[in-house]
């Protein structure tokens, strides 16, 4: 019975990622429809929105197949809170999905090709997601989306994680946080699963279910004059905190210290 059920996972989380695709377009349909009749704040409240509660549908799903766990509970004491920068750690293509999951105004910057695109792109266009085009263009509407209220969500390694445990960051964030008067929390994202974690395609399987996912809030911190010298101490902080938690784990899952507690 139980292999009968492992077998039928994999068949299971394909047919969902295809839904979640479809979903996905049909919301982009709905998207293109809506905004001509939209004010700006109105359609990027509604965009939001949308997207957020997509997500949570599908991962709603998928959990409820034994597929995936989710431990994002920290994240709610989030909501309400002023605005600010969201700054984590980038070790899966999902990272940026789930988060928007549960923060319903939730900013994010894209890859510009996405957002121009005419038919893929109209969902992101209504929620004003942020273009990575231009740098100047890029910190300029980004400051603009926090003093409207948002939280923004920014990968500062730029891409998901290759060396381990962090790529090195990009300033681009303190520059956005210190130009919209700020503060940046940060996020540490864990994973328990391989699966589209960079060089991973997507048609490759998971290697077991669930794929648990946890995030924890570090500390918060306020940008100084120097944003280049507060992307270095960031890094270093990231990497000591990723470095001690998988000691953590590792002490967690070793037999001796589960005897000797025994």
């Amino acid at each position: 019975m139980k292999t009968l059920r492992t077998l039928a996972q994999y068949p299971l989380f394909y047919a969902g990622l295809l839904a979640l695709g479809a979903m996905c377009l049909g919301w982009c349909v709905l998207a293109w429809a809506m905004r001509p009749f939209l004010s700006p704040d109105k359609g990027r409240a509604i965009g939001r929105a949308g997207i957020s509660g997509g997500f949570r549908l599908y991962f709603g799903l998928t959990t409820w197949l034994g597929l995936t766990r989710f431990e994002l509970d920290e994240l709610d004491a989030l909501d309400g809170q002023p605005s600010m920068i969201l700054a984590a750690n980038h070790p899966t293509f999902l990272d940026a999905v789930f988060l928007i999951s549960r923060i319903r105004n939730a900013g994010c910057i894209m890859k510009a090709d996405v957002v121009d695109n005419p038919f893929l792109g109209a969902g992101a266009r209504l929620a004003d997601f942020i273009r990575n085009d231009s740098p100047r263009n890029m910190v300029r509407h980004a400051v603009r989306d926090l003093r409207q209220g948002s939280h923004l969500l920014v990968f500062p390694e730029g891409t998901r994680t290759i060396e381990h445990p962090v790529n090195d960051f990009k300033s681009g964030f303190a520059l956005i946080a210190k130009g919209a008067k700020v503060p940046v929390q940060t996020l540490f994202i864990e994973n328990s699963s391989p699966f589209l974690c960079k060089g991973w395609p997507i048609y490759q399987r998971p290697p077991s279910f669930p794929m648990v996912y946890r995030v924890r809030l570090g500390k918060r911190f306020t940008v100084g004059d120097d944003a280049k010298l507060f992307t270095r101490e960031l890094q270093h902080y990231f990497e000591h905190e990723l470095a001690r938690a998988e000691l953590a784990l590792m002490v967690e899952a070793s037999p001796s210290e589960r005897t000797a507690h025994d």
